[in-house]
């Protein structure tokens, strides 16, 4: 009986040993498992502040060359005026400011040239009626005109606060097809858009 009692001592003694070292591994677990999600979170949030300010200083140096003139919004997208949608080059997709000229070009990927070489149609002339304003809410109204040869257009920009993202609508005076491009606003010397023929 002496022999048995031991005997059950002994196995709740390892019983014993073997439930806190389990219950120590499962801490061990659950603290490795938060001290990686919290790693994770704080890689997260590290990369989420640095992009945030890369696009604040990408929005300062848009708002700096629409002040100066010398702006180029590439488009990525355009909305047609029934709410139709194009992925297009920004390399031929643009709104250019270089000082008192303007060109507002559209080309899209069709085996037609259209007037201007390139499948749309490039407006180049003067710059007038520049306007531009901050909202409350800190995006930049500009709008302008530009007056090509025997065609024209009005053009509204808004950038969004925050990044160079921007939106334009283009009205010309030939026609009521209102466009409006989608892309980002970035200084004339950056920019690598190409130019077809101007009406």
């Amino acid at each position: 009986m002496k022999k048995l009692i031991t005997l059950a001592l002994v196995a709740l003694m390892a019983l014993a040993g073997t439930t806190t070292q389990a219950y120590a591994q499962e801490n061990n677990n659950a603290d490795n498992k938060q001290s990686a999600k919290a790693q994770r979170d704080a890689e997260r949030a590290r990369q989420k502040a640095e992009a945030a300010y890369v696009d604040s200083l990408m929005h300062q140096s848009a708002v700096a060359a629409i002040e100066g003139r010398q702006f180029v919004l590439e488009a990525d997208k355009v909305i047609f005026k029934h709410g139709e949608t194009a992925y297009v080059n920004t390399n031929t997709n643009f709104v250019l400011m270089n000082d008192d000229r303007g060109t507002v070009q559209v080309a899209f990927n069709t085996p037609f040239g259209g007037p201007n070489g390139i499948g749309g149609v490039t407006v180049d002339g003067n710059v007038s009626n520049i306007k531009m304003k901050e909202t409350k809410r800190g995006d930049v109204n500009a709008s302008f005109a530009v007056q090509g040869i025997g065609i024209s257009a009005q053009v509204f920009l808004t950038l969004t606060r925050g990044s160079n993202e921007a939106t334009v609508t283009i009205t010309p005076n030939f026609n009521s097809n209102t466009l409006t491009l989608q892309g980002r606003v970035v200084p004339l010397e950056q920019s690598t858009i190409f130019k077809g023929r101007a009406l």
